[in-house]
């Protein structure tokens, strides 16, 4: 066949957050990517306005969390109030489970730019802008597909494609896949300020059945509101600068203040019936829509992009990835589900249907914050649904500990090595799988045949050992949890066990350090390692 300056093993449409954490990872795998967007140039006005701990987790993954970190307000937490402007309920987690900030606030315009320009380390990717996808066609062994530039059609081939091309997906219309879920019939203004007199360094959510409002801290002094629009009112008229500087007014400090952006949004809470037809991919928006009352849907994307970036580079090297890869929808789409349900749930809370159930919504938090739990529940943010799967690539088991772990994100605790190395986690273990032995004395337990197999099948040996025992290293890498987040349950039934961790820092399996290599068999359903070496 003949190379076209288009050709790429992956064909990424869409520059959105999705596509371009996609292309990202991809890129830092030496994957040979082609990254397309119809637009010009990255997103110029502000949209998302929030990245979570997990999120950060994913940009560590491509080397990109400082970059990004640098460009956020790190923390930040929520204030709710009611009618009568009284705080009733707040959150502000402040436990680094996966290793960052559960909520961190960010300008989208900024964010894309920096992840653009992180595209330029990666010698294998190429960004087009300016180039439309006009239709595709897919055969047993590559992608086709006919796109436009500056007028002229030419034909770009890829060994598999991904469309993260945002709600509107021309490529989820054309593969007929339907979304399933509801459009919401409250649209909500929202108003994006140059500057802010409000100081609140959370965000402030007022639950007034006659208008429910939102103000959310921005970095560098900017901050956004949003405002639920009441029956008869239309988009035409609340995007006049009159009606939003009365509600502005009504809400805060803000009234005089610059407006950068004025935008009337109806939302959805919609999921794609399917996620893949044989070498195409749905991503991000283009797979679901999520409300914004959670701060998820970004967020959602960017879980997308780091499920299934490894996953394609295995399968370019597998003979048969069919398991790999269906195991991307299987594993990504109730979660994804599960995000969307919180926003709803969340939404209710913000809006509520009349003063009587506000008053019950109220009187329910304040009876919660009496009983320490309860309280921590709320403010920890631990209603929000974990990173787990129970379906997918893993192994699952009954016993205690592998009913809890299998399938979840392992947490990222900060660690220090024998030679007193210190740092998160991720940042010690090497981009395959990684076998990660929990044990007082991971030296004493791996023996040099079970080493040599576990390396052989293609993952790496890492010792871990609890908060109170200091790490001895012979053969391979051995940290000590600094965090304590392996003390805590589940993990602490897990102490004797080594847990077997996906490229992407799932567990896949758990094993006793009695019998590591039968891990081996699950190595292999990981990696290409079985057919290239």
């Amino acid at each position: 066949m003949t190379q076209s300056e288009y050709d790429a093993d992956i064909l990424v449409v869409g520059a959105g957050p999705t596509g371009l954490l996609l292309s990202n990872l991809l890129g830092s795998m030496g994957v040979k990517t082609l990254l397309l967007e119809r637009n010009t140039s990255t997103v110029q006005e502000p949209r998302a306005v929030s990245i979570d701990d997990e999120s950060m987790r994913a940009l560590l993954a491509a080397g990109l969390a400082p970059d990004v970190a640098a460009i956020t307000a790190k923390g930040y937490g929520s204030l709710y109030m009611g009618p009568d402007g009284a705080q009733f309920a707040e959150v502000k987690p402040f436990v680094k489970e996966y290793g960052f900030d559960k909520r961190n606030a960010f300008e989208q315009p900024e964010f894309e730019a920096t992840l653009r320009e992180a595209l330029l380390r990666h010698a294998s990717v190429k960004a087009k802008f300016g180039v439309t996808l006009l239709s595709f066609v897919q055969s047993e062994d590559r992608v086709v597909a006919k796109v436009e530039e500056a007028g002229q059609e030419r034909d770009v081939t890829a060994r598999y494609m991904v469309a993260a091309d945002g709600g509107r997906s021309q490529t989820r219309k054309a593969l007929g896949f339907p979304m399933e879920g509801s459009t919401f019939e409250e649209p909500w203004l929202i108003v994006d300020l140059v500057t802010t007199k409000n100081r609140c360094f959370h965000t402030e959510v007022f639950c007034d059945p006659k208008r429910s409002a939102i103000t959310l801290p921005g970095p560098g002094g900017i901050r956004r509101y949003e405002f639920k629009l009441n029956k008869g009112e239309t988009a035409e008229e609340a995007e006049e600068e009159s009606f939003a500087r009365k509600l502005l007014a009504d809400t805060g400090p803000d009234r005089d203040e610059p407006i950068r952006r004025q935008k009337v949004y109806t939302f959805h809470a919609r999921i794609a019936q399917k996620w893949r037809h044989g070498r195409v991919f749905l991503a991000g928006d283009a797979a679901h829509l999520t409300p914004p009352f959670a701060g998820q849907g970004m967020n959602s994307g960017l879980r997308d992009a780091h499920n299934l970036a490894w996953k394609l580079a295995e399968a370019l090297h597998m003979e048969n990835p069919d398991d790999l890869l269906d195991s991307y929808q299987i594993e990504r789409k109730p979660h994804a589900w599960s995000m969307i349900d919180l926003a709803l749930k969340m939404g209710k809370v913000m809006m509520p249907e009349s003063a009587l159930r506000g008053m019950m919504i109220r009187t329910g938090f304040r009876l919660l914050g009496l009983y320490g739990p309860a309280r921590d529940y709320v403010a920890q943010m631990k209603y929000k649904p974990k990173p787990k799967f129970s379906e997918g690539l893993i192994r699952p088991v009954q016993t205690r500990c592998g009913a809890e772990v299998i399938g979840r994100m392992i947490p990222q605790p900060v660690v220090i090595s024998a030679a007193r190395d210190e740092g998160l986690l991720d940042s010690f273990l090497p981009d395959r799988p990684v076998v990660l032995v929990f044990d007082e004395a991971p030296d004493r337990v791996v023996s040099d045949e079970a080493l040599q197999a576990l390396q052989k099948a293609g993952a790496q040996v890492v010792g871990l050992t609890p908060e109170y025992i200091n790490p001895v290293e012979t053969g391979f890498p051995t940290f000590r949890d600094q965090s304590r987040f392996f003390s805590q349950t589940p993990f602490r039934d897990c102490l004797g066990q080594a847990m077997l961790l996906r490229r992407d820092r799932y567990i896949a399996a758990l094993e006793p350090v009695a019998s590591l290599t039968g891990l081996v068999p699950m190595i292999e359903r990981l990696t290409a390692q079985k057919i290239t070496g």
